[in-house]
């Protein structure tokens, strides 16, 4: 059987091209970055060059960008740091953030008394901005305000650009983006759009897993998380992962330059899927932004209860289809993600989160379509086709 990998959204493959490069590093540069002989300066060398890279990509500084093992510890530096060195006694969030965001603000409210805000976010996804603004106009607290670029559940995305404009006007507010989801995949630049931080990691981009990094604006300098010696010019202990390292570098350069194809790509793709969805099945909705202000390779199927819905990511699988459901699963009871309860998704309804990539293709999603004919109810006219 020939699998269809629908779920690039949890992970990516690997490019082939980063793979080399890789391959290349492990074999012939395997010196400690922190060595001053001829293979640590190669190694460290290895380091700079990918720094410079992915520094590029975002239109920062070299000096604001740090590596680590993952976009979920960037996260709980970020917040975590803000609030013990930084001062930030307010932080302003969302309930569909991802959780290493939400058990972060959690363990700060519990153990910090930290003064956790959730906005409210409408049946797509989106914040209430104005809502936001006032907040922000009506408190002297020093605030954080952090929130995920695109939604990894159902693609909906922020509009940076006016939340960058409203935390601007504000002296005592710091803004994170989570922007794992997007990296790679839209246009960023901190220049353009002001931030304090900004977190990514490598395997949502077709680069390996464990490496990760962030960006740190020069105004606004947090201490190490990760006690120990003085890699990462003293910002994370621990020799670095430059296999990863190069890897993702690799990775973010390509994913930046083919951009524009990958989307027209990706777009086609998706277009077909939600037409034939729309057109020869029962009752089909889509969970997040459809028009504008989403991503184009996370797309969120909600599907009627019918007498197989509880089935439906079990008979996925065993057809050969890798997907992710919106549903996790307690104690044996299937309940909607954190996400889908934000937005109010119907919860006799089931939801799964088809994600593509640039090595997917119109045929493997007729492919798709002509396999869930026997999972979900299909229009009269349609179910006998195929």
């Amino acid at each position: 059987m020939n699998r269809i990998y629908f779920d690039n959204a949890s992970t990516s493959p690997l490019d082939p091209r980063v793979q080399d490069r890789m391959i290349d590093v492990m074999k012939n540069h395997y010196g400690n970055p922190s060595s001053i002989h001829f293979h640590g300066r190669h190694a460290r060398s290895i380091i700079e060059d990918a720094r410079k890279r992915i520094a590029r990509t975002v239109k920062a500084s070299i000096g604001e960008i740090f590596f680590t093992s993952s976009a979920t510890e960037s996260n709980n530096m970020i917040l975590k740091n803000c609030v013990d060195y930084l001062g930030v006694t307010q932080i302003i969030s969302a309930p569909t953030e991802h959780h290493c965001i939400l058990h972060s603000m959690d363990y700060l409210r519990d153990k910090k008394g930290v003064n956790i805000v959730m906005l409210n976010v409408d049946s797509r996804g989106n914040i209430d901005y104005d809502q936001l603004s006032t907040i922000l106009s009506s408190t002297s607290d020093k605030t954080l305000v952090s929130l995920m670029l695109g939604n990894n559940e159902i693609g909906t995305m922020l509009d940076l650009k006016l939340v960058s404009g409203i935390c601007s006007n504000h002296d005592n507010v710091l803004l994170h983006t989570d922007s794992v989801q997007a990296m790679g995949k839209y246009n960023i630049d901190v220049n353009e759009t002001p931030i304090a931080f900004l977190s990514g990691t490598a395997h949502k981009f077709h680069g390996p897993k464990g490496a990760g990094f962030f960006y740190m604006n020069d105004d606004n300098i947090i201490p190490p998380f990760i006690h120990g010696g003085a890699q990462e010019r003293n910002m994370r202990a621990g020799t670095e992962n430059v296999i990863g390292i190069a890897g993702m570098a690799e990775a973010l350069e390509i994913a930046v330059t083919e951009q524009d194809s990958t989307i027209t790509h990706i777009t086609e793709i998706r277009e077909r899927f939600i037409h034939r969805l729309l057109t020869e099945f029962e009752d089909i909705r889509i969970n997040g932004n459809t028009e504008e202000l989403y991503m184009h390779h996370v797309l969120s199927v909600s599907f009627p209860a019918s007498p197989k819905a509880d089935m439906l990511m079990f008979n996925l699988d065993i057809s050969g289809i890798s997907a992710s459901s919106g549903s996790a699963c307690s104690s044996g009871i299937e309940n909607d993600s954190h996400v889908l309860i934000a937005i109010g998704h119907e919860t006799e309804r089931k939801t799964v989160r088809f994600s593509f990539s640039k090595y997917n293709s119109v045929e493997e999603a007729d492919e798709v379509i002509e396999k869930l004919k026997s999972m979900t109810p299909v229009k009269p006219e349609f179910a006998n086709a195929g």
